[in-house]
C-alpha cells in the first residue's frame, strides 16, 4: 500500500501563549515554511500562526 503524500504539521502561535493548531501540507505543492493568521484564544485575538515540526 502507498504511503499518504501529505504530512500533518503544527503551528504554532507567535504571541509566545503555546497554543497551536494541527494542520495537513503537501510538501510537493507547498514547499516553503506556512504561515497564516488564525484566532489564538489565549491571547484572544488573531495572530500569525507558523509552521514547525510534530515531534
Amino acid at each position: 500500500m502507498a504511503k499518504p503524500i501529505t504530512q500533518w504539521i503544527k503551528m504554532v502561535s507567535t504571541a509566545d501563549t503555546g497554543y497551536f493548531y494541527v494542520k495537513k501540507k503537501n510538501p510537493r505543492n507547498i514547499t516553503e515554511k506556512m504561515t497564516m493568521r488564525k484566532y489564538d484564544p489565549k491571547a484572544r485575538k488573531h495572530v500569525e500562526f507558523r509552521e514547525s515540526k510534530m515531534k
